[in-house]
C-alpha cells in the first residue's frame, strides 16, 4: 500500500507541531521553510555576541505542550528545562508607581491593595473570579474545538456558561467591560493590555479576552535557552520520528490535480509529490496568490482587518535604575491615543506603551554586566507600503519617545548603536510575506471576529491550514493547538483512514 506523503509549509510553531504529530503517526512528512532556522516568528537573532529572543517571549498554557509531548510518548520536562516565574509581570507608570502581579493570586491581591487601596483589591478579586469563569466556559467549546460556531457554542456552553458571558456582556469591548471592575484608571489600563496579546485594540476587542488574566494566573514559564529552544526541540523530536526538515527552501506553488492537492513546487523548480499539504503561514499569502492561483480557494476572499505589527529593539547592554523582572511593561498616560494612532491614523503611536523582556532575569541572580533585552511597541501593519524618508523619521521619533518613557520611569539603558538591532513593520513584512507586518493575523475586533477565522480544513481537498491566522488564534500555545488540529483533521480524513484502516469508517487523533 503506497505511503501517505505530507508536505508542511512553514516551520513555525504550528508547522512544527503538525510535522511532529504526523511523523509520530508514521506518515512520510517533509517540513519546508524558506528561513535557515526553525521557529517562524519565534526568532532569536544575534546582537553583539548574544542570542536574543525577538518574537514571542511569554510561555503560558503549558497544558497544550504537556498534551502534545504526551501524545508522542515523552514528557515536556524530559525534553526542556522550564522554570515557573513567581512574578507574572512588573508594571511601571510614567506618572509614578509600579505594580507586580504574581503567580500567587493572594500576593497579587495584596500588591493591588498597597498600590491602589483596599477597595480596588476587592475589585481585583471579583475580576479574577470572573476571568476564571470566562476561561472555564470557553476552553472546551472554543479553544479546544476544531471549528466553533455560534450554534455549537450555544449548546456547548450550557446555562452556566451562557450566564457568565451574559454577565460580562460579550458584545461590550474589553475596555468598557473593565470599567465595571476597576475604578483606578491604571488597573483598567493594565488589564486592557490583554487585547494586544491578540494584536487588537482594547476599545474594539471583545470583553471575553479578559480570560487571558486567568491564562497568566495559571502560570508563566521561562524556557532555558529561550523560547526559540522550544522550536528547536520540536524540530529535533520530529526528525527523530522520521520527518525530513528542509530549511532555506521556498515553496512557490501548491499544486492541485483533478481531485485535490498533488504536491508542491519549490522556487528552484523541483516538485515534491504529496497527498496532503499543511500550510502554516498567514492566510493572506494564499489569498494573494503567493502559493499559486489554485490555492487561493483555500482562503476567505474577504480580508479581515489586520492585527497589530510592532517596532522592536533587540538589545545587549547594561541597565541601571529601576529593578527589572523578566516581563516589564511601561505605561504612558494617554492610552487611548496609542490605539487611535495605530488603527485610525495608521501611524506609529506618538505616546507608545513599551514592553521590555529582560531575558536574564526572573529566575536566579540578575546579570552583572550587559543583559539581553527585547523592547517592543505596538505599530500599524503597513509594512507593504513604500518606505520613505518620512517613514525613517517616524521610526526614529518613535524610538526616541519609547526610550524617553523608560528613562522617565527610572530605567537607564546604556546601549551603543552596535548593541541594538531594530526591527520594523517593513522588516516583518519581508520575513512574513503578504502580512504588511501584522504579527497576529486578523485583529480580534468585535464579538463575531473569533468566528470568522478559518479552521484547519480548507475548501481545497487535501490542503489544511495552521498558524496564528487561523483558529484558535495567535500566540505560541494557540498556534501549537492549530498545528495539532490540522494534524488531527488530516488523520481523520476519509482518504487517509481508508488507506490506514480499510475496515474503518472514521478515526484519527483525538483533539482533546
Amino acid at each position: 500500500m503506497p505511503e501517505h506523503r505530507v508536505v508542511v509549509i512553514g516551520a513555525g510553531m504550528a508547522g512544527l507541531v503538525s510535522a511532529l504529530e504526523l511523523a509520530h503517526q508514521g506518515l512520510n512528512v517533509t517540513l519546508l521553510d524558506s528561513a535557515d532556522r526553525v521557529g517562524g516568528k519565534v526568532r532569536q537573532p544575534w546582537v553583539d555576541g548574544a542570542a536574543i529572543d525577538s518574537g514571542p517571549t511569554v510561555m503560558t498554557m503549558r497544558w497544550v505542550f504537556d498534551e502534545i509531548f504526551h501524545r508522542i510518548g515523552t514528557q515536556l520536562e524530559s525534553e526542556l528545562q522550564m522554570t515557573a516565574l513567581p512574578v507574572l509581570a512588573r508594571h511601571f507608570w510614567d506618572k509614578g508607581g509600579s505594580l507586580d502581579l504574581y503567580a500567587d493570586r493572594r500576593e497579587s491581591t495584596d500588591a493591588v491593595g498597597r498600590f491602589a487601596g483596599l477597595q480596588e483589591a476587592r475589585r481585583f478579586e471579583h475580576f479574577c473570579q470572573t476571568a476564571r469563569e470566562v476561561y472555564r466556559a470557553l476552553e472546551q467549546p472554543f479553544i479546544r474545538s476544531a471549528g466553533p460556531s455560534l450554534g455549537s457554542m450555544g449548546s456547548a456552553l450550557g446555562l452556566r456558561g451562557l450566564a457568565t458571558l451574559t454577565r460580562i456582556g460579550p458584545m461590550r469591548s474589553l475596555w468598557d467591560s473593565l470599567g465595571q471592575f476597576f475604578g483606578d484608571p491604571r488597573l483598567r489600563q493594565l488589564f486592557a493590555r490583554y487585547a494586544t496579546y491578540c494584536g487588537s485594540s482594547p476599545w474594539q476587542a471583545p470583553a471575553t479576552l479578559m480570560l487571558i488574566a486567568q491564562v497568566e494566573m495559571d502560570g508563566v514559564w521561562s524556557v532555558q535557552g529561550g523560547m526559540h529552544e522550544l522550536a528547536v526541540c520540536l524540530a529535533r523530536l520530529a526528525q527523530a520520528r522520521g520527518a525530513q526538515l528542509r530549511l532555506g527552501c521556498s515553496c512557490e506553488e501548491i499544486m492541485l490535480g483533478p481531485v485535490g492537492v498533488r504536491g508542491v513546487r519549490l522556487s528552484d523548480g523541483q516538485e515534491l509529490p504529496a497527498e496532503s499539504v499543511i500550510f502554516n503561514g498567514d492566510i493572506a499569502a494564499l489569498r494573494q496568490g503567493l502559493l499559486g492561483p489554485a490555492a487561493r480557494a483555500a482562503a476567505p476572499q474577504r480580508a479581515a482587518p489586520r492585527s497589530l505589527s510592532a517596532l522592536t529593539w533587540s538589545v545587549h547592554a547594561p541597565t541601571t535604575g529601576v529593578e527589572l523582572d523578566r516581563h516589564n511593561v511601561f505605561f504612558q498616560d494617554d492610552y487611548a491615543s496609542e490605539f487611535s494612532d495605530i488603527f485610525q491614523a495608521r501611524r506609529l503611536p506618538r505616546k507608545p506603551t513599551v514592553y521590555l523582556c529582560a531575558q536574564d532575569r526572573g529566575a536566579g541572580n540578575p546579570p552583572a554586566a550587559a543583559e539581553r533585552l527585547l523592547c517592543l511597541v505596538n505599530a500599524p501593519a503597513r509594512g507593504d507600503e513604500p518606505a520613505t524618508g518620512q517613514t525613517d523619521e517616524e521610526l526614529d521619533q518613535c524610538q526616541t519617545t519609547a526610550f524617553d518613557l523608560l528613562r522617565r520611569c527610572g530605567l537607564k539603558l546604556q546601549a551603543q548603536a552596535h548593541q541594538i538591532l531594530r526591527t520594523t513593520p517593513w522588516d516583518f513584512h519581508r520575513l512574513f510575506p503578504a502580512t504588511g507586518g501584522a504579527l497576529y493575523g486578523q485583529a480580534t475586533h468585535g464579538w463575531m471576529s473569533a468566528f470568522v477565522r478559518p479552521g484547519a480544513i480548507s475548501p481545497v481537498p487535501g490542503l489544511y491550514l495552521a498558524g496564528g491566522s487561523v483558529h484558535p488564534g495567535p500566540g505560541v500555545p494557540m498556534a501549537a493547538l492549530s498545528g495539532h488540529l490540522a494534524a488531527a483533521a488530516l488523520m481523520a480524513s476519509p482518504a487517509l483512514t481508508k488507506r490506514l484502516h480499510p475496515a474503518a469508517t472514521s478515526g484519527g487523533m483525538s483533539t482533546h
